[in-house]
């Protein structure tokens, strides 16, 4: 499929502000993509899809989720808003035929990160945050780092995350609280390194 093809597939099951914001973080992924040296094709799709059922009542996504064979942690069953991610995953390969697996992990985790990010993870996790359409406190400062530094846009990112979940008393993803310990421990060790200790 191609990216029209990707673009009347999501039509079909978001409202106008989902689908503009698809439309939006494809565009940002792909910017991202060229600024940092990824495929840029695979950020483009992976942008328009990642939110394909973000729409859908949470009934339906639960048992979309059901039927799919998908199994959620307890901290994922409390998170419904983690839920689209990880149907969305899925409902491409299977509905829409994207076996990339870059493509497929890239949506997967786009809400709440995970160790070892690879660079397209890493792109629709940022462009997610920075597309066109946010207009959320604080998105100039994360649109600033993601043109500095795409590790800088990461660490801002995840203490964005982080901290919003923790001030509304939310549960964290482990895999939300591995990549910020990773990243923080990486920032830490270039720091350290570049004092010279």
């Amino acid at each position: 499929m191609n990216l029209e093809s990707y673009k009347s597939a999501i039509r079909g099951l978001l409202g106008d502000k989902r689908y503009e914001h698809s439309v939006c973080v494809a565009r940002a992924a792909v910017s991202l993509a060229q600024k940092y040296g990824a495929d840029e094709k695979k950020a483009e799709t992976a942008g328009i899809l990642h939110d394909i059922m973000k729409d859908l009542p949470q009934e339906e996504q639960k048992e979309r989720m059901r039927q799919y064979g998908i199994r959620l942690t307890d901290v994922e069953k409390n998170a419904p808003k983690l839920w689209h991610a990880i149907l969305a995953s899925e409902y491409i390969r299977r509905e829409l035929g994207v076996t990339d697996p870059e493509i497929l992990q890239a949506v997967r985790y786009h809400t709440t990160g995970r160790k070892n990010m690879t660079l397209l993870d890493k792109i629709l996790f940022i462009a997610d945050f920075i597309s066109d359409d946010r207009d959320y406190p604080g998105v100039d400062k994360l649109r600033q780092a993601a043109k500095n530094s795409l590790e800088q846009a990461m660490i801002e990112g995840i203490v964005f995350t982080v901290k919003d979940l923790a001030d509304a008393r939310r549960p964290i993803h482990p895999d939300t609280i591995a990549v910020y310990n990773q990243t923080i421990l990486q920032n830490l060790s270039i720091d350290t390194n570049q004092k010279g200790c």
